[in-house]
């Protein structure tokens, strides 16, 4: 699916300029005139990011922003804004917009963070597909598999690990053959990076945690 960006600001002219802007380069755009209507067309599951004005009658772009970070939404987010403040564009960066732009905007500047952002999503939504994928694999092991992994992880001997859980050796190697064909790896250096896909540690082998980054020129006026 193509990347998708999403303009939200109360002012036509700007959207209507934004719009031209961003599609002459490429972009695909959604434009909408007020928090209420972005969030009734929005899909988070688009690759895209969010052009947000700071100051919009009833709910404004900091409070937007706080609402999709409260529904899990982590799509990159950059700010625009004609009266923007030293407060508002630390609380807008300390909640993880990527960018915080003033108006008339930088078409250079603007490019190039619709990009970034555009780029980072891409990259979180592909981090997160493998390891959704790699925590599949990982719950088709038994639960006695499960527990070996991070003892495999350590390096200790077979032999060792059969002594630690009371059992025989032949077996630590028949459940060590079996987790590596699950999870279609070949060594216990293959098991330590797979492990490091999932996002769990080499304590946990059945969390499932998330992992994630870091501005001459024709003027866009609103």
């Amino acid at each position: 699916m193509s990347a998708l960006v999403h303009i939200v600001d109360d002012d036509p002219d700007v959207l209507k300029a934004l719009a031209r802007l961003l599609a002459s380069d490429g972009f695909e755009v959604a434009l909408s005139g007020s928090t209420r209507e972005f969030l009734e067309a929005y899909d988070p599951a688009t690759t895209g990011c969010i052009v947000l004005d700071l100051s919009m009658p009833g709910t404004d772009g900091l409070e937007l922003q706080a609402m999709l970070a409260r529904q899990g939404v982590s799509q990159p987010v950059i700010f625009l804004t004609g009266c923007g403040d030293i407060a508002s564009s630390v609380r807008a960066m300390k909640a993880g917009a990527i960018d915080f732009l003033t108006k008339p905007v930088d078409v250079e500047a603007l490019l190039e963070a619709v990009k970034r952002g555009v780029s980072m999503d891409d990259a979180t939504r592909h981090r997160d597909h493998d390891r959704e994928d790699a925590c599949a694999l990982l719950a088709t092991l038994t639960p006695r598999e499960r527990e070996l992994v991070p003892r495999l992880m350590t390096g200790r001997l077979n032999k060792q690990i059969a002594a630690d859980l009371g059992i025989a050796e032949k077996t630590i190697k028949v459940h060590r053959s079996r987790i590596l064909h699950k999870l279609g790896i070949r060594s216990l250096v293959d098991l330590v990076r797979f492990m490091g896909r999932t996002g769990a540690g080499a304590g946990d082998a059945g969390a499932t945690p998330v992992a994630p980054p870091p501005a001459a020129h024709e003027p866009v006026s609103g």
